[in-house]
């Protein structure tokens, strides 16, 4: 079953075909980041003018890239939640249109979910490692969110840590802005801290309380980069270990990162330690940060598992692979179905 998929929930505007939900015939991503760059975050309503300027060449352009004219299409998956909310109506809109000018099955889907899907596609040729097996550790970090979960099917997570305020992404991209390492955050931090000292600075962790006094849940496997950023931004000499007049901005670049990184590996060691599991299956933007894979790979007793870079940020291969599951099962969203900004429960109270 050849599916389209559609992604439109921030700044990028992508389309793909996918075969059997594994197999990449086209994966094509616009990206609008020259027209945010500027601005060194996402503007909404830009994102969703270009989206609509530019839904219906992308999709032409998977379709050709694929080698199939619409009436080969067999079915339409797109994001209809969580996302910036004109983004997402762009692409449910086209979609929709799609899929009903075709008579054609169609399924909404989360693209969290879509996120932890994305390691199980193949290239066209059909190279790649075999799929985990369920159940498995789910790590999804992008900048809007940073999530643990058990993962037990395609659709079937349990949310076992959040984060309480900033995502990691999130807190790269402030950092980022805030000492003019670049745009976008994530890779110009990244890129930068190559040639830093991570020993630089000693920055302080979060100590999240384990118990909630209130109701007794644990926050073990919860996440916090509020403090992390503020220290970075506005203490950054408290934390200072190296000589002042030796450090480059390349060594605040890789201590933060280190310290941001060593959050996450810790609330996930954490997670296997409470649920047994060995196997981390990672997606969203961040996962294509080179030192979250190097100190995950690292990791002795741990099996984890990337998507190829160009599958970590949003793409419409991990939209039309996850919709093609749903489709199989016989699942199908009403053309009424409108998008969602956020999704209840990826988000994290405290204390």
């Amino acid at each position: 079953m050849k599916v389209l998929g559609i992604e439109s929930s921030c700044d990028e505007c992508a389309a793909a075909v996918v075969e059997d939900g594994r197999r990449i015939l086209s994966n094509v991503v616009a990206t609008q980041i020259p027209f945010h760059a500027k601005y060194q975050g996402v503007v909404p309503e830009i994102a969703s003018r270009k989206h609509t300027e530019w839904i219906y060449a992308v999709a032409g352009e998977a379709l050709d890239k694929a080698g199939l004219g619409p009436e080969q299409i067999e079915g339409v998956a797109v994001t209809s939640r969580p996302g910036l909310l004109g983004s997402l109506l762009v692409g449910l809109s086209f979609a929709k249109a799609f899929a009903w000018s075709r008579n054609l099955p169609f399924i909404a889907v989360d693209h969290i979910l879509a996120h932890l899907y994305a390691p199980r596609l193949l290239s066209g040729t059909g190279e790649g490692e075999a799929p985990p097996d369920y159940p498995f550790l789910g790590l999804l970090v992008s900048g809007g969110h940073s999530i643990i979960c058990r993962v037990d099917d395609f659709d079937d997570i349990t949310v076992l840590g959040a984060t309480i305020d900033d995502a990691v992404g999130e807190a790269f991209d402030k950092v980022a802005k805030h000492y003019g390492f670049g745009y976008p955050g994530g890779a110009a931090v990244d890129k930068l801290a190559q040639s830093g000292d991570p020993e630089a600075f000693r920055f302080p962790l979060p100590k999240l309380q384990k118990e909630n006094r209130r109701d007794g849940s644990g926050h073990s496997c919860d996440l916090s980069y509020s403090g992390l950023k503020t220290a970075v931004i506005n203490q950054l000499g408290q934390f200072r270990v190296k000589e002042a007049e030796s450090v480059t901005p390349a060594d605040i670049a890789a201590s933060f990162q280190k310290a941001a990184v060593e959050i996450l590996f810790r609330a996930l060691q954490n997670a296997v330690e409470d649920t047994g599991l060995a196997t981390v299956v990672a997606g969203g933007g961040a996962a294509a940060n080179s030192y979250l894979r190097s100190r995950l790979a690292g990791q002795r007793g741990l099996r984890c598992v990337f998507p190829s870079p160009e599958l970590c940020g949003d793409n419409g291969a991990m939209i039309a692979g996850i919709g093609f599951q749903y489709l199989r099962r016989g699942d199908r969203s009403p053309l009424s179905v409108t998008a969602a900004a956020r999704v209840p429960g990826f988000k994290r109270r405290y204390p």
